[in-house]
C-alpha cells in the first residue's frame, strides 16, 4: 500500500508463505463474509489472488474484483481465469472505483501495512452501495502464545512490532478495529475473534510454525539493519522455534481481530 513498506519483501519464500497462510485460513474467512446471492465484491490488497479466485469459484454469479498495490504480487495472479475474476493495480487510500460500486468490501492482513488506515476504509465505505457491508480480518501480533515458553521468540517478536512500525504500519491494529470502523462512518458494528489452535499432532501445527519462522524471516535484515535484533538473536529465535515444531507436546494459541459493518441505507 503506497506510503507504507510492506514488511515481508515479495521474494519467492514469502510468495511461498502467503500460500501456505492463504491454505490454513481462507475457509473460514469465507464462512465469515456469509456471501448470499449474486454480489459486486470488492478484495483489498488481494496479494496472491488466492482468496478472491476462490470466491470467485465459490460464487460464480457474483462479480469479484481485486485490487493489490504490489506489482510483484500481481504478477501471480496471471493464471487465475475466471469469468467473474478481475484484479487492478492500486492504492487502497484512492480506489480507482465510482461511488457505491459493491454490495461487499473485505480486507485481511491489510490494515496493519498501510500508512493510514483511516483512509483506506474512508474508501471502503465510499466504494459501497448504500446498505452494502464491509468485512475485516487483522493481527495483533502480540496475541501470540506458545507453550512450552519460547522467550528468545517472544523477544524477537515485539521488536518485529516495533519494526512494523518504523516502516509506518501497525502490528497490533487488530484490538483498534472498532474505532477505525465507526470513524468511517460505518453501523450495525460488530467484533469477533477467529481462534488459530494449533498443536503437536494435528496436520495443521507444523504449518502454523512455519508461517510464525516465516514470518521472522521476512523481517530479519531489517531488524539488523535498524539494530532491534542482532543476527545471533534472530537465529537463537529461529532456532527454538525449530525445536518447538519438533516436540510431541507443544501448542500454539492465536486468534484474528474480526469486525464486520454496514452503510447506512437511504
Amino acid at each position: 500500500m503506497a506510503d507504507a513498506t510492506y514488511i515481508h519483501g515479495t521474494d519467492s519464500a514469502e510468495q511461498e508463505r502467503l500460500a501456505l497462510l492463504n491454505r490454513l485460513t481462507n475457509q473460514s474467512f469465507i464462512e465469515f463474509l456469509s456471501i448470499s446471492g449474486a454480489q459486486a465484491i470488492l478484495e483489498l490488497g488481494s496479494g496472491l489472488g488466492l482468496l478472491a479466485e476462490q470466491i470467485a469459484a465459490l460464487y460464480p454469479q457474483s462479480e469479484v474484483w481485486g485490487i493489490e498495490y504490489a506489482q510483484a504480487q500481481l504478477a501471480s495472479v496471471k493464471d487465475l481465469h475466471r469469468p467473474n475474476l478481475r484484479f487492478l493495480q492500486g492504492d487502497a487510500h484512492r480506489l480507482p472505483f465510482a461511488d457505491e460500486s459493491f454490495d461487499l468490501v473485505y480486507c485481511r492482513y491489510v490494515l496493519e501495512h498501510v500508512a493510514a488506515p483511516h483512509r483506506v476504509l474512508g474508501e471502503a465505505h465510499r466504494v459501497l452501495k448504500p446498505g452494502g457491508k464491509i468485512h475485516l480480518q487483522e493481527n495483533n501480533i502480540l496475541a501470540f502464545v506458545l507453550y512450552p515458553d519460547c522467550p528468545r521468540f517472544a523477544a524477537v517478536w515485539r521488536q518485529f512490532a516495533r519494526l512494523q512500525a518504523q516502516l509506518g504500519g501497525d502490528a497490533l491494529i487488530g484490538k483498534k478495529l472498532l474505532p477505525l470502523v465507526k470513524t468511517a462512518g460505518f453501523h450495525d458494528i460488530t467484533l469477533s475473534i477467529a481462534p488459530e489452535i494449533h498443536y503437536a499432532g494435528v496436520p495443521t501445527f507444523r504449518p502454523w510454525v512455519e508461517n510464525l519462522i516465516g514470518n521472522v524471516r521476512s523481517g530479519e535484515q531489517e531488524l539488523q539493519k535498524r539494530h532491534l535484533a542482532t543476527w545471533e538473536e534472530i537465529a537463537e529465535a529461529l532456532a527454538e522455534l525449530q525445536t518447538f515444531m519438533e516436540r510431541d507436546d507443544a501448542s500454539t494459541f492465536f486468534y484474528w481481530n474480526r469486525a464486520a459493518g454496514q452503510k447506512a441505507a437511504r
